[in-house]
């Protein structure tokens, strides 16, 4: 499938679907007239097809639209069974399917697809509605080499995607998935550290969250951890003193702790 060239449809826009289509026509990835969207909530399409252009189906079975097309299952895993039972029957010709539904695997998919469909997994983060989406892919079925890579820059449209084999699935749940919420937890008391200190609530958080994206700039630019740690961990500082008290609490361990809780959780739901 040539990039400018996909015909796609996005079955659920809510809000991660709704982002996913914004971030397709904002990286030209496609355009508007190759998207298709569908949602039994007839407003959200209405809103999608003002404010982009594109073409909207009135039931699941139009959304099929084209033999050659990506078809993206963005609804929720309680609601899957009932849209893969409908495509499973109107699927034909070179279509691919990609699913964001949180824990269910390929294996599941291609059991009520048909063993021969091609799919692939997707997990990206909440923070896909803001284009800054941390998203893994893992391939099933007939999909191939040439399919992941499609699906790499689909999801490289709303942020950045890797590839990882679907035994780690649940891990990137719990890390990149559930991630958004243990740092917003950390900011939190960050920022009400800055009250205790006397800062005003509203500098204290301008404060916390533009520490957080500078400091996630600048890991980006591939540094490690450990030499950004001491670029600015002066002998007999402030740093190294705030540093103390966190290893002392054992923070390294406690975040790991929460990581493996999040993993463990996830491959009990995975398994119901």
């Amino acid at each position: 499938m040539e990039n400018k060239k996909l015909t796609i449809s996005v079955v659920g826009v809510g809000n991660m679907g709704a982002a996913i289509v914004r971030g397709l026509i904002d990286a030209s990835v496609t355009t508007p007239d190759n998207i298709m969207i569908f949602d039994v909530d007839s407003e959200k399409m209405s809103v999608l097809e003002a404010e982009l252009g594109v073409r909207i189906a009135d039931s699941l079975e139009k959304a099929i639209w084209h033999d050659d097309q990506v078809i993206l299952v963005a609804v929720k895993p309680q609601l899957i069974d009932g849209v893969l039972d409908s495509l499973a029957d109107q699927i034909q010709g070179n279509v691919l399917i990609i699913s964001i539904a949180a824990g269910i695997s390929t294996e599941y998919l291609l059991d009520r697809l048909g063993k021969d469909k091609r799919v692939i997994r997707a997990m990206p983060n909440a923070a896909a509605m803001i284009g800054q989406s941390a998203t893994a892919l893992c391939k099933g079925g007939a999909s191939d080499d040439n399919d992941l890579e499609t699906a790499t820059r689909l999801f490289s449209a709303i942020g950045s995607a890797v590839v990882v084999d679907e035994r780690n699935m649940n891990a990137v749940t719990a890390l990149s998935g559930s991630g958004p919420g243990y740092l917003f937890v950390i900011m939190e008391a960050m920022t009400d550290a800055g009250v205790l200190l006397g800062l005003s609530r509203e500098v204290s958080r301008r404060l916390t969250i533009q520490t957080f994206f500078g400091s996630a700039t600048l890991a980006a630019d591939g540094k490690s951890f450990s030499e950004l740690k001491d670029m600015i961990t002066s002998p007999g500082g402030t740093t190294i003193s705030g540093l103390k008290v966190m290893e002392t609490a054992g923070i390294r361990g406690i975040l790991m702790e929460t990581v493996a809780a999040a993993a463990s959780r996830a491959d009990e739901l995975s398994r119901q």
